[in-house]
């Protein structure tokens, strides 16, 4: 494949308790030391990898962005050149574990840009794959004119559409393992709800068993209250909120992380 989905970012006014959220209750690993953990936590399930990212001044908290791995970051270049010669494509600073380069889509949406030979590729990234029973399945964002986004994601990084049933006007792209779902934004999609604005929606898992999984999480909660999820259906607005996120057709339960990032989880049927 071309291209891959594997790398996940969230900005966070307490990243070492979200970070231990991810550990404890999906089994992720993390590979950082206590030096490169003070600036930030890489977790990852053996094929894509998160950041967890201290919010500093200025910055927004939550599902930050999202990064890709590409084969030929120059065949890139030219296909952004010819087709969408207003996306931009820049030099990113060397201490990233993941990325060389930061590009946007023709919505705005920024992502990171790596390749298998970066040799900036640290920690989780740089590790040889694992399995896991629990893995990140896909993430999701919401978008004005959908359609010309997902044709970018198409043209330029080769990702196959997938045909399985979701929201009108949406799409739907994978690397044959990671999913990346493309979301049309509506402000009547909030009615009852917080009006949120275009960008980064959510992040899905899969699980052996949904019921496993619900009883694990109860224990962590149980041994540690600080891991206790952010609750969702705290009102009308939240139980809002809950019924568009349960309309992903790849989740069946439905969270947040203890710092509100929303998270659809599916077991194996």
């Amino acid at each position: 494949m071309f291209s891959k989905l594997n790398h996940l970012a969230i900005t966070t006014d307490h990243y070492a308790t979200v970070g231990m959220f991810y550990r404890a209750v999906f089994g992720m690993k993390s590979s950082g030391d206590t030096a490169r953990e003070m600036s930030a936590i890489s977790v990852g399930d053996g094929y894509t990898g998160m950041t967890i990212i201290p919010r500093r001044g200025g910055r927004k908290a939550g599902l930050d962005h999202f990064g890709i791995e590409v084969q030929d970051i120059d065949l890139v270049r030219e296909r952004v050149e010819k087709k969408y010669p207003d996306i931009e494509i820049v030099k990113r600073p060397g201490n990233r574990p993941f990325t060389s380069f930061g590009i946007h889509d023709p919505a705005g949406n920024y992502f990171d840009l790596g390749q298998p030979r970066d040799k900036n590729r640290a920690e989780v990234y740089a590790m040889d794959g694992w399995k896991q029973d629990n893995t990140i399945s896909h993430f999701a964002m919401r978008v004005r004119n959908a359609e010309r986004v997902a044709e970018f994601y198409q043209d330029v990084f080769e990702l196959e559409a997938r045909n399985t049933p979701m929201e009108a006007g949406g799409y739907q792209f994978t690397d044959g393992r990671m999913t990346m779902m493309i979301l049309p934004w509506k402000i009547s999609s909030f009615n009852g709800a917080g009006i949120e604005q275009p960008g980064m929606d959510h992040i899905g898992f899969r699980v052996p068993n949904l019921e496993v999984f619900k009883k694990h999480l109860a224990d962590v909660v149980k041994q540690n209250i600080q891991l206790t999820p952010k609750p969702l259906d705290f009102d009308d607005e939240g139980l809002a909120r809950v019924a568009l996120l349960a309309k992903c057709p790849l989740g069946e339960y439905q969270l947040a992380d203890p710092d509100g990032t929303l998270i659809d989880v599916m077991g194996d049927h």
